[in-house]
């Protein structure tokens, strides 16, 4: 197993409360180097030049998350699609009027996106303040290529579409605070979006917009007081390795 282990320390208290920064420190290895990497940032963060901290955040996470589960919407045009993609977020557990504001958004577009919306799924109110940057998802691959290849051909799934998008969603519903993502794409010719949860995992749907729109986007829907900050930086600075796993159907 892989690990990521961040260190953080502050004197005179957390970073939050105004403590001075000492150092940080972060790593990814394997288990066996773990209590010597943990000891050696706690020597670092206590020895320190700039002085002896007196706050020190440890985290230690494993980088391997696990592929969603995949199954397939009934969906022949873009508002069929919607209607589904709608029920998929509230049976994630997203209110319907987060459901509609954030699907509305999307529509509303007149370009796409470079990263993600983030809403609150109870008020829909977006609260990345990122602007039309949005929040990127990055940092992600799959352990065995070859294996998720050969799954992805046995469900009769082909092309960088599907391949790219479902890892990227596995990463995403391991984040802290997430209740559901919905994306489609902006390649004109391409019309498949898709819902995801970390409880329903991956719901393909085949119609979410009309043959030569090229414009796309992409909506995290996360739990309400979600630490924005810490979602933010898990999804784009995270490093997180990808499982497959036998697919679920419905």
């Amino acid at each position: 197993m892989l690990y990521s282990v961040k260190m953080r320390s502050a004197q005179g208290g957390a970073h939050e409360l105004g403590g001075r920064h000492i150092s940080g420190a972060e790593r990814i290895l394997p288990g066996d180097q773990l209590d010597y990497a943990v000891l050696t940032m706690l020597h670092r963060a206590r020895e320190h030049e700039r002085g002896c901290a007196d706050f020190i955040s440890l985290k230690v996470e494993e980088i391997y998350k696990p592929l969603l589960a995949f199954s397939t919407c009934k969906a022949a045009t873009a508002a069929e699609g919607h209607r589904a993609a709608i029920d998929e977020l509230v049976r994630a557990g997203v209110s319907i009027n987060a459901a509609a504001r954030g699907l509305a958004m999307l529509n509303g577009l007149t370009d796409s996106m470079r990263g993600a919306m983030v809403l609150d799924a109870e008020s829909g109110l977006r609260i990345d303040g990122m602007g039309e940057r949005g929040v990127r998802a990055s940092k992600m691959d799959c352990v065995d290529s070859r294996g998720y290849d050969d799954y992805l051909q046995q469900s009769g799934l082909v092309g960088d579409h599907v391949r790219e998008a479902l890892v990227l969603a596995s990463k995403v519903a391991g984040a802290e605070g997430m209740v559901a993502e919905l994306c489609w794409s902006d390649d004109p010719n391409y019309v498949t979006g898709y819902v995801a949860s970390p409880v329903y995992g991956y719901r393909r749907i085949p119609v979410m917009k009309e043959r030569g729109n090229g414009v796309g986007g992409r909506i995290f829907f996360v739990r309400p007081n979600t630490d924005v900050a810490k979602l933010i930086n898990y999804l784009e600075e995270q490093v997180v390795l990808i499982k497959p796993q036998e697919a679920l159907t419905c």
